[in-house]
């Protein structure tokens, strides 16, 4: 797990990052719980570096062709 969290840092996963700290802040100032839930949602996903469908959920296997 700490080897997951300090390796393979891209731009999407520093996108959700910088999105779930302005959230947050955001959240804390208005006090909005809702918010809160979502900036957690994006923090956790950056921190865990998983996406929407999980750690390659989205990820098509390539056939082989028959010969």
């Amino acid at each position: 797990m700490m080897l997951r969290l300090f390796s393979a840092w891209h731009l999407m996963r520093l996108f959700r990052l910088g999105l779930g700290i302005a959230i947050s802040i955001q959240a804390f100032r208005m006090n909005d719980l809702v918010a809160g839930f979502i900036a957690a949602i994006f923090l956790f996903q950056a921190l865990s570096n998983t996406g929407c469908c999980g750690s390659s959920g989205c990820h098509i296997a390539l056939q082989k062709k028959q010969t």
